[in-house]
Parts: C-alpha cells; sequence; structure tokens
C-alpha cells in the first residue's frame, strides 16, 4: 500500500498532506520542537477522528502497554461512526523490541488498513532508527513519514511571533520579534505562552520593548548576555545586579558560568573570524546558534582586544574547577569572578 518515503523536506510534505487532507498512513514524528509536535498531532487527530466517536477511534499505546498483538486489534477495529481509526504510540524504542516482537511489528507496519493511521510520537525517548537491522529498517524506511520537529530558524520564528501578535490585534517590530525569541531562548512552547502575556498586558496596539521587560521571564542565556554586555561596557556594578538577579532565579551557579563561559567562547571566536574577515554567518554555523547571539558576540569582540580573551576564559576555567573542588560559596566565587572580569576589561 505504501510507497517508500522521501524524507528530504519531511515537515513540508506534513504540511502539505494536511492541507490536501491526504495524509499518509503511517508517521514518526519526533524532534525538540514540541510545540509543533504536539499542534501537527492536534492536527492530524482533527482531520481524521474529529467527531463524536473521536474516543472510540483513538487507540493509544506507550512503553509500557505496548504489545504487538494488542496493536494488531487496535489496527482490526473498525471505526466507530466514522471513515479513520487513530493509533498514537508514545515513546517506544520500536528498534529495542524483542526479536519476535519486532518482526511483529514490521509485518503490520507493511500491511496498514486503508482505514487506520498511526504515528510514533517520541518525546522523552530519542529517535535512533538502527541500520543494522536491514530488514526491519527497510520496513520502517518503506512505509513510514519521518518527520523530525527541529527548532525552527529565527526567520521563521520573527513571522510566527508576528502573526500570534496580529491575531490579537497587536503589532510588533522584527526587531522586537527577535527580542522576544531570545528572552525566550527561541523555544516555541515557552513563546506561546509569553506571548499571550504580553497582549494582555499592552494596552496599545503596538508591543513596545517595555511591555515585554513587564512581563516576560528571561531564560537564562539571555540574562547572561545582559551581564556580559555590562563586563564589555565596563558597568561592574550592572554586571553584579544582572548575577544578583540570576541568582534570585534560583538560577544554579555552575549554569550560570556555564552560560558566561559559552558566551565569551563565542566573542573570542568572533574575534578570529573578525581578523579573518568573515561576519556573522560563518559563526551562527560553527556554534548552530541564531543570528542574535551572533550578533551579540560580534558586539562584544568588537569592543575587547584578544589579550581580554587570553584571561578571561582562564578564569572561567579556573572559576568551574574552584566550583566543582572547594568548599568556598559558590555565589561568593561567581562574584569574584565577575570583579576579575570587570578589571580585565576595564584595563584592555
Amino acid at each position: 500500500m505504501a510507497k517508500k518515503a522521501d524524507n528530504t523536506g519531511a515537515f513540508q510534505a506534513l504540511k502539505d498532506a494536511l492541507r490536501e487532507k491526504k495524509p499518509h498512513h503511517l508517521y514518526i514524528f519526533h524532534g525538540e520542537e514540541d510545540y509543533l509536535r504536539t499542534y501537527y498531532l492536534s492536527a492530524l487527530k482533527k482531520l481524521l477522528i474529529d467527531g463524536p466517536a473521536a474516543d472510540f477511534n483513538l487507540h493509544r499505546f506507550d512503553a509500557r502497554t505496548m504489545d504487538p498483538g494488542a496493536f494488531a486489534d487496535a489496527m482490526d477495529a473498525i471505526p466507530v461512526m466514522a471513515e479513520a481509526s487513530f493509533i498514537q504510540v508514545d515513546d517506544v524504542d520500536l528498534y529495542q523490541l524483542g526479536s519476535e516482537d519486532r518482526d511483529q511489528m514490521a509485518a503490520l507496519l507493511s500491511d496498514i488498513p486503508d482505514y487506520c493511521y498511526i504515528v510514533f510520537v517520541y518525546d522523552t525517548c530519542p529517535w535512533k532508527p538502527d541500520r543494522r537491522m536491514r530488514k526491519f529498517h527497510a520496513v520502517i524506511e518503506q512505509n513510514a513519514r519521518i518527520v523530525e520537529f527541529a527548532r525552527q530558524p529565527e526567520r521563521e520564528l520573527m513571522s510566527w511571533v508576528a502573526r500570534h501578535f496580529a491575531s490579537a490585534g497587536k503589532h510588533i517590530t522584527p526587531e522586537l520579534c527577535r527580542y522576544l525569541i531570545n528572552l525566550c531562548g527561541g523555544g516555541m512552547t515557552a513563546m506561546a505562552s509569553e506571548i499571550s502575556k504580553v497582549a494582555a498586558y499592552c494596552t496599545a496596539q503596538d508591543i513596545s520593548r517595555a511591555d515585554i521587560d513587564a512581563v516576560v521571564e528571561p531564560v537564562l542565556d539571555a540574562v547572561v548576555f545582559q551581564l556580559t554586555d555590562a563586563i564589555a561596557e565596563g558597568r561592574y556594578a550592572g554586571a553584579l545586579q544582572t548575577l544578583h538577579t540570576l541568582l534570585k532565579m534560583q538560577q544554579e551557579p555552575i549554569p550560570i558560568l556555564g552560560a558566561i563561559g559559552a558566551n565569551l567562547r563565542r566573542a573570542a571566536a568572533a574575534k578570529t573570524l573578525l581578523a579573518a574577515g568573515k561576519g556573522t554567518d560563518a559563526l551562527m554555523k560553527l556554534y548552530a546558534i541564531s543570528s542574535y547571539p551572533a550578533q551579540k558576540a560580534f558586539g562584544f569582540a568588537r569592543r575587547l582586544p584578544d589579550r581580554f580573551f587570553e584571561t578571561a576564559l582562564p578564569l572561567c576555567a579556573e572559576t568551574d574547577y574552584r566550583l566543582k573542588t572547594s568548599y568556598d560559596d559558590p555565589d561568593a566565587l561567581l562574584e569574584l569572578l565577575i570583579l576579575r572580569l570587570a578589571q580585565e576589561a576595564s584595563h584592555a
């Protein structure tokens, strides 16, 4: 029944199939962007089994309840007052099934009834196909449409943010879209909640930065950008205040230090790229980051000379060692690091 899947552009193919109301019978959904994964899973259900008998036509399995016999029974179940049935399997590693169960599943997935639609969803369990199991893997490749819901590019996210604000009757500039994305870490689930909060808070039609700052709780990396900016600008008091904000947010010292170190390493790399005549695109590719942190890194790199980074990175490594091996107060160690970094920046 099914033809071999072409996974190139699988995400777009899924959107096209939903728009044309012609979904495939077997999907594998995985990837870190859970907002999209949940959205398209719901869209499939709405298309196929929406109605008063939806609960009768939905069959769910997980690692605890998964059994090839019960799965076969669900496949054979004739839809109730509908044209389709839907099977959702959550976090079951097909390649880790016993050989007998795997053979049974291979046979079942090779012969799906026309009325049955199946989605294997990978959330807490990663999708890890094992090509060494050639026979079983061939069945998956031939029959399944494998869709990865990856973090979206900044351009796509900016359009998505603007559309969500527009649906609430608000307007937001591209610059503020980018600012909100980076405050939220680029995750669509977190952003959807924050967009609702900002739209409800803002009394004007145009969203302002003050509206965003008033209600959005930034992720760790976004606050650390403020901290490193203060260091680069020689504002020790501002950097220390930002550190205290992070500690009040109950952020642990080691992740705070990790974020500071990551920012400094990216800025050091930007310094090298600047010397080679390269720009933000090269840094984005090197670190798999969006344009906003890349721009921040280049701004930091332009403000400080090489000798600052030659000292700053070893200071971070030294602090990391002391955090993990000494009995010194972790908060005090971070404060000392900020002071020493600020001093290095002022002497640079």
